[in-house]
């Protein structure tokens, strides 16, 4: 009983279904007529080869053996492809052998046979009477491919020098022949230039006569060879000299000023002695008959020894080695004007290892202190890729253990290439270190610092403290003297006699550390006397013997210890320098901006000069590094800094988007070609460039936009780092209220030159010293991740030098601004432009709330004697121009003008200049 309802309902479904498909087959029938008659059409039948298929099966035949011959040569060239690059440029080189010795046998032995009458018709033919010299030149080329295959980028320029060169000789040779036509027969034109000569020669012999294509032909023949040999006209000369030093013809100025380096010192050499052994238990004093041999070593940068002789140094050493070594060190130090390494210090003290192993007890006279060792220089070229976050002195605090053998030669590190292809076919040449002058060779001793010393001694005798003075080491301005102490003396006892010192020494600038970093000494620094110069040029000549191509490592000076101070900005990533007027501040910001110039193309790092004062960065105006014009409006600084803001957005956004947490990565995937733009996209994308924002004097802007600045700086700092934007931040009013806590939180690196107090000194550093510096270059540099400041003499760098290394920037290429950069800002509230009646209430209130510093609607009402809606309305009125900002509840509002500003907020309400 059911079933039958179940089968009752399903009938209509099926009755319904029915007429569901009527339509269909009505359809099919109307489309039935059409497939009829294009039956009625039948495709014509084919016509009997004539050939009975024969022609098929050749074509067939010839298809399948271009094939398979296709398939093997494509085999040998993905084969090829995979074969390792060394390996492919040795078989270009090998080919280019057997091509060599085939057109000797045909041009010199007069080859017989099909190949020997190929070579006369091809090089014979084509190169004339010099087709001798074919096989030399294709000879060189294989060479070149064997000893330098690191360097393809070399091979286009050859390629188009020796072609300007064969066609300038071939065609002068062609003339000097009596210019043959092609009439006198093909023999004729062999005997002479060849078929290159004669359609060098021809064409200008036929439009100029001989007297000026043999001119035009030298000009070609000099320009290939300057091609060739990859020399520019401007250093023709230079060239020329080098190569008279190299064949004795000429003297050389390095050995020049090396005798002079030697002279200079000449006061202070005596005979080494033996050395003694520190005597245990008391304070250590050097022999003051040794002052020559640690004066030396101080000076060409050599590690403290230790107070056990070590016997077997010299034996441990290989001579070969020792001479090759102490060879390339020592030319590398007279070319980049820096202190050889410790195996050329050794190898010129002239002692033996049996003299220094003499331990026979003198008895020491009064302790006369020799200069104490300086951190190893060469330390940076030992390195394959050193890390430009420390200084120099950073990076050599272990000294390397001289028992080994001696060191292998570093590996040889691809060289920074010296032009860089820009967008738009340009191309970039970097300006070269000689427009930045040399320094002279550094004391590493004076009178005046033992005069220092036996005061020092003088002072621990007369308060009885059992310490000595062990030795020193000699900056550029100030000395530091180590002072060891004696068993169960207290180093409290040291810093107690700090004026007692000062008094002493006469001088009030005495600085103490307790204890020296990575020395079991106290260090006593003491301004010198007789200062010297530190020169830009030095420094970077040193990164550049270095080989570190990083664009955005920047010289800072020179050390206490005498080693070179540099950094990388990439990787600070945050700088604040400080200090009073005077102190060296714009010279450091000269020397910062110099470097980028001298290491980067603009294609590198991009610059955004901030300089309120009007007069601190003129010199650097349309360098092709900046991206906008210098700023000296502090409201356009503020807008600068928002711009700033918003890239550092656009670039998150890129390496969000492709997976990418560090600008360098991405640039590297670009140039790589793993990143490409989204299908439909217009857009290409390029590497983002380093972009660097230098604020000459952040307390005008703090005074003038302090919201607006404070908030884009503090978000900069905070986020800018993985995105390619780095800060610099100048100012000689180093207070709370300018560098506040959110930016010092923030900019790790730390700069500070001379201040003029204490609280400043804090401010800087959160700690004192730079109250006790000297001024003119002596600052205390604390980059990110040191315990304690380092005490170094700022580089200089003199305008000369700025306007040289200036023009050739601007030699090179015009800057390219960004439009966007500095716009004005919107307002904050729209209003109705018609004031009406209330313009002078207007007036009132803004001079009102302008000269008094003070924005509160109750002071309105009771000054101007007007109602709580009309103050309002006046004080939204002053918020939409900017002259208050938002209100915050009960409090009074910020004052955005300050008094000086009045006259221009007036002619602003009134409408007589615009925004």
């Amino acid at each position: 009983m059911a079933s039958r309802p179940s089968a009752a309902k399903k009938q209509p479904a099926k009755k319904a279904a029915a007429p569901a498909k009527a339509p269909a087959k009505k359809a099919a029938a109307k489309k039935a007529p059409a497939r009829k008659t294009a039956a009625k059409k039948p495709a014509p039948k084919p016509a009997p080869s004539p050939t009975g298929g024969v022609y098929r099966l050749v074509r067939a035949v010839w298809l399948g053996l271009a094939h398979a011959v296709g398939a093997v040569f494509r085999g040998i060239g993905q084969g090829a492809k995979n074969l390792d690059p060394a390996h492919r440029k040795d078989g270009v080189a090998l080919l280019l052998f057997g091509i060599a010795l085939i057109v000797a046998a045909g041009t010199w032995a007069d080859l017989k046979g099909p190949v020997g009458d190929l070579v006369e018709i091809l090089v014979t033919g084509a190169f004339g009477r010099l087709d001798l010299l074919v096989p030399i030149l294709f000879a060189v080329i294989g060479v070149r491919f064997v000893r330098h295959p690191e360097k393809p980028e070399a091979n286009g320029r050859i390629v188009i020098g020796l072609s300007a060169l064969v066609l300038g000789v071939l065609g002068q040779v062609h003339i000097a022949c009596g210019s043959p036509a092609r009439s006198a027969g093909m023999q004729a034109i062999r005997d002479a230039g060849g078929l290159i000569g004669w359609a060098a020669a021809t064409p200008l012999t036929y439009t100029m006569t001989e007297m000026l294509a043999v001119p035009l032909l030298v000009l070609l023949t000099v320009f290939g060879l300057l091609v060739v040999t990859a020399t520019p006209v401007n250093a023709v000369p230079q060239r020329l000299r080098m190569l008279g030093v190299h064949l004795g013809v000429l003297p050389d100025r390095d050995d020049e000023f090396a005798v002079d380096a030697e002279e200079y010192d000449e006061p202070w050499r005596e005979t080494p002695p033996p050395r003694t052994r520190r005597r245990s238990g008391a304070p250590r004093a050097y022999d003051p008959e040794s002052a020559e041999e640690e004066a030396l070593s101080q000076r060409r940068g050599r590690p403290r020894r230790s107070a056990v002789p070590q016997p077997d140094l010299q034996r441990q050493m290989d001579a070969v080695d020792v001479a090759a070594a102490a060879a390339a060190a020592l030319d590398g130090a007279v070319l980049h004007g820096m202190p050889p390494s410790p195996l050329v210090a050794d190898l010129t003290q002239g002692v033996s290892a049996g003299e220094r192993e003499d331990t026979t007890p003198v008895p020491a006279p009064a302790p006369t202190p020799v200069p104490a060792a300086r951190p190893e220089q060469e330390k940076l070229d030992a390195e394959p890729a050193p890390d430009r976050t420390k200084s120099v002195a950073d990076r050599t605090k272990s000294v390397p253990d001289l028992t080994k053998k001696a060191p292998e030669a570093p590996r040889e590190l691809p060289a920074r290439a010296e032009q860089l292809q820009l967008s738009g076919d340009i191309t970039y040449a970097l300006p070269s270190l000689d427009l930045l002058q040399r320094g002279g060779p550094g004391k590493a001793r004076s009178a005046a610092n033992d005069a220092v010393v036996a005061s020092l001694t003088q002072v621990f005798t007369e308060f009885k403290v059992d310490a000595a003075v062990t030795g020193f080491t000699r900056g550029p301005t100030v000395t530091r003297y180590e002072v060891e102490l004696g068993p169960a003396v207290k180093v409290e006892r040291i810093t107690a006699l700090t004026k007692n010192i000062a008094y002493a020494v006469a001088s009030p600038d005495v600085r103490i550390i307790s204890p020296i970093p990575g020395k079991s000494a106290v260090g006593i620094e003491i301004p010198n006397t007789d200062r010297e110069m530190v020169n830009l040029g030095d420094v970077l000549r040193l990164a550049e013997s270095a080989e570190d191509d990083d664009p955005m490592l920047v010289a800072f000076g020179k050390d206490v210890e005498g080693g070179y101070v540099m950094h990388s900005l990439a990787k600070m990533p945050h700088m604040l320098v400080a200090g009073a007027t005077g102190s060296g501040k714009s010279s450091c910001i000269n020397c910062l901006i110099t470097s980028v110039m001298m290491r980067a193309t603009p294609e590198d790092v991009r610059l955004i000069l901030v300089d309120p004062k009007r007069v601190e960065l003129t010199a650097y105006e349309g360098i092709p590094h900046l991206i906008t014009p210098i700023i000296t409006n502090p409201k356009r600084a503020a807008e600068a800094l928002q711009w700033v803001v918003r890239e550092m957005d656009l670039r998150y956004d890129d390496l969000a988007a492709y997976g990418y947490r560090h600008i360098d990565d991405f640039n590297r995937a670009v140039r790589e070609g793993k990143v490409t733009a989204p299908e439909g996209s217009e857009r290409e994308l390029q590497p983002y460039p380093y972009l660097l924002v230098i604020v000459d004097e952040l307390a005008d802007l703090m005074m003038v936009a302090p919201r607006d600045v404070e908030d884009a700086i503090v978000r900069i700092t905070q986020l800018a780092r993985a995105a390619g934007i780095h800060l610099v931040l100048a100012t000689q009013r180093p207070s709370v209220d300018v560098v506040t806590g959110l930016i010092k939180a923030n900019v790790p690196s730390r700069l500070a030159f001379a201040t003029s107090s204490l609280a400043d000194s804090r401010v800087i550093l959160d700690q004192a010293g730079a109250e006790k510096l000297i001024g003119k270059g002596d600052g205390l540099f604390l980059p990110m991740g040191a315990n304690k400041p380092t005490r170094m003499q700022g580089a200089f760098v003199t305008e000369e030098e700025i306007a040289a290394v200036v023009r050739h920037c601007k030699d090179q290429m015009a800057p390219v601004f960004r439009d966007d950069v500095t716009v004005g800002t919107k307002q904050k509230k729209e209003i109705d432009e018609d004031i009406g009646d209330d313009l002078d209430l207007l007036c009132q209130a803004a001079e009102l709330v302008v000269s008094t510093q003070f924005g509160s609607t109750s002071m309105l009402q009771r000054k101007l004697r007007v109602g709580f809606a009309k103050a309002g309305r006046l004080m939204d009125l002053m918020e939409s121009r900017n002259i208050v900002g938002p209100s915050e509840g009960s409090k009074a509002r910020d004052v955005l003008v300050k008094p000086d500003d009045l006259d221009g907020v007036l002619a602003l309400i009134r409408g007589e200049t615009g925004g």
